[in-house]
């Protein structure tokens, strides 16, 4: 199997599992292979978890076409498989620009993660979790997925049962500081040796 052959094959396997090929580049460097992706879902769909205590207010979809993916090789311990295949997936795209993230979220991510924002603007993740390139490359969208529905969680709006519920407990918790501290009084004062 030819490299030109291998790549195209992982880059349908790819495909069947997230993702299908706007065009399939020729291979001229094969450290770094650069493909441009297309999401097959639906703009409604949005990204993040739902949790009891947040709230999601904005459909957010991530079009992986503006998506920059690239593959390398892989580091760490390994005979000469792991020195022949380019496995490490590597996803990036311009925090700044993307205009598909509102701007509050935006902002959000690079708070949140300035660690993987390169100098360039760029929010880079990568993946060599696995042998498989699609298997980092879905890695890759994953926590691609999981950044953007991290910094689009709304904090939930307290109820009035809440509320009240903190103010009970903001008032019994005040009750019990006193009564410790009156206690803490008298055992210093039963201390007290008077020399009358």
């Amino acid at each position: 199997m030819t490299s030109h052959n291998m790549a195209t094959f992982f880059v349908r396997r790819v495909c069947s599992l997230c993702c299908r090929v706007k065009a399939v580049p020729p291979l001229g460097n094969l450290c770094r292979e650069k493909f441009r992706l297309v999401s097959n879902r639906p703009p409604g769909a949005c990204y993040g978890t739902r949790g009891s205590d947040y709230t999601q207010d904005t459909q957010v979809h991530v079009p992986v076409e503006r998506l920059t993916v690239s593959y390398s090789r892989s580091s760490g311990p390994g005979g000469q498989h792991v020195n022949k295949v380019n496995t490490k997936a590597e996803v990036r795209f311009h925090v700044h620009t993307a205009e598909w993230i509102p701007e509050d979220v935006r902002q959000k991510i690079v708070e949140k993660n300035k660690s993987r924002i390169n100098k360039a603007g760029e929010l880079l993740v990568t993946s060599e979790v696995s042998r498989s390139q699609q298997r980092n490359l879905s890695h890759c969208l994953q926590k691609i997925s999981a950044i953007i529905g991290e910094a689009s969680q709304r904090p939930r709006e307290p109820s009035a049962a809440d509320i009240a519920l903190r103010a009970a407990r903001l008032e019994k918790g005040n009750k019990e500081r006193l009564k410790q501290k009156k206690i803490l009084s008298a055992v210093k004062n039963s201390r007290r040796v008077d020399f009358d």
